[in-house]
């Protein structure tokens, strides 16, 4: 039987962690990708020991685009699944007035992904199969006063999952968009998030795992979510741009 492997990108965030454990248990060898490996070794070997699968890291820098393509040769294989758990939030005030900072939102949640997943992709297509999955955000859904900087750039990322989705639809490639609201992380630790609307890490894996086991194209995670979302798309801009959202 194959052993399917599973390659995380932003492994060292709270969610890539989740979800590398979650592949973990249904038996899939794993490639935990961040910036600081060093940081990786000791959730690599716990991951390996409890699971009894193949872990392996890898130094990885979604900024450095002109790096993907050797990081993708250098991998062991060309693996079956590719998670991206990148993620940047800033502060929208600080992202208003500082070029710097607004630039690391966009790029790290949108250009960076957008370029390793090209690159998979097209690696993907030439063998004939493969999912890519993309952690993207319901604050993309609409542009909101309080974080539409981190809410484009995840919506330019949503619109790049689509179309990568309906180019690579009839090659057996599988594009998965993962809509999250609120989760219990550590880029949301000096949030005050509503208790009802926010899951843990490990319910968002178990969530996208069961979504990409029945080829799902979009999962908003959890359910109530597809719901405010299709309400707050509804309101007019006349009057939504006079709420305090």
């Amino acid at each position: 039987m194959k052993i399917h492997s599973i390659l995380i990108l932003g492994a060292k965030s709270d969610i890539g962690m989740a979800i590398a454990h979650r592949f973990a248990k249904a038996g899939y060898s794993i490639q935990l990708a961040a910036r600081n490996i060093i940081e990786l070794e000791s959730d690599s070997k716990d991951i390996a020991l409890r699971y009894n699968v193949k872990v392996t890291v890898h130094e990885f820098d979604v900024l450095k685009t002109s790096t993907h393509k050797k990081f993708l040769d250098n991998l062991p294989e060309i693996p079956s699944v590719t998670v991206s758990s990148v993620g940047y939030m800033g502060e929208q005030k600080i992202n208003e007035n500082n070029l710097e900072e607004l630039t690391k939102v966009i790029r790290t949640n949108f250009e960076g992904p957008a370029n390793i997943f090209s690159e998979i992709a097209n690696k993907f297509e030439i063998r004939g199969y493969g999912t890519l999955i993309g952690i993207s955000s319901v604050a993309g859904e609409r542009g909101r006063a309080k974080n539409y900087i981190y809410g484009s750039s995840k919506s330019a990322f949503t619109t790049f999952l689509s179309g990568l989705r309906n180019r690579l639809s009839k090659k057996n490639i599988h594009v998965l968009t993962v809509l999250p609201g609120f989760v219990d992380t550590k880029m949301t630790k000096n949030l005050d998030l509503p208790p009802r609307l926010t899951v843990k890490p490990f319910e968002l894996a178990k969530i996208v795992f069961n979504a990409y086991k029945k080829k799902k194209n979009i999962v908003y995670i959890g359910k109530i979510w597809f719901l405010i979302m299709m309400l707050i798309r509804s309101i007019p801009e006349s009057i939504f741009k006079l709420m305090k959202l």
